[in-house]
């Protein structure tokens, strides 16, 4: 296993399945090898991603202010990948950047923007189109902002699609949470005679 998967099996491992009271000192520990590992390749986009990952996660265990500076910084190291290889990790850093935009508090707490993060997630898509977490994150998107009709089809790709070997367990993880919002809004709407609902049912394969 390298360097940079270690570093993501061992994100995904604090992020599932570390008590919540563990994982901030857990998250401080992977912050520091990531950033040694940046250090050793600093041409490398990877290991900035995954700075990047770890920081956005870890402002959940900070008071508010260390918050939303981590949060930024995050953003503006997602911001330099994507400068450096915007398809690093098969356009990852779209998919978190577009996460961080649709997530964060807008203005002027933060800089939450729903259009620039529609924007993003649209363009990760472009790059990775079958991807799990491609199409969950613009799935969750389309329910966080009231498009639910929309979003069964990306929930139910990303269920459909193959975890990767690599990333077997995170992907398990992704696929799991797709299911279950995909559960959830098929059950809100099933009762609705819709039409926008009915065309998106039938085209995303769903029985």
């Amino acid at each position: 296993m390298s360097s940079l998967q270690r570093i993501e099996s061992e994100w995904a491992s604090i992020y599932y399945q570390t008590p919540k009271a563990k994982q901030g000192e857990a998250y401080q520990h992977l912050l520091d090898k990531t950033i040694s590992l940046s250090e050793q390749f600093p041409n490398k986009p990877e290991p900035l991603f995954w700075q990047a990952v770890i920081k956005a996660t870890y402002a959940d265990h900070q008071a508010a202010l260390a918050a939303l500076d981590a949060i930024k910084e995050a953003r503006d190291l997602l911001l330099k990948v994507i400068q450096m290889n915007p398809k690093t990790l098969d356009g990852s850093a779209y998919v978190t950047l577009g996460t961080l935009y649709y997530m964060v508090p807008k203005w002027p707490v933060s800089f939450g923007d729903d259009e620039k993060a529609e924007k993003m997630l649209q363009t990760a898509l472009k790059i990775n189109p079958d991807g799990i977490d491609t199409n969950y994150y613009f799935g969750d998107f389309l329910l966080t902002t009231g498009r639910p009709s929309e979003a069964i089809h990306y929930l139910a790709k990303a269920v459909k699609a193959p975890a990767r070997k690599e990333q077997l367990f995170a992907d398990n993880q992704l696929k799991a949470e797709a299911q279950n919002a995909l559960n959830k809004t098929m059950a809100q709407l099933k009762n609705k005679e819709d039409p926008v609902f009915l065309s998106s049912f039938n085209s995303a394969g769903i029985n």
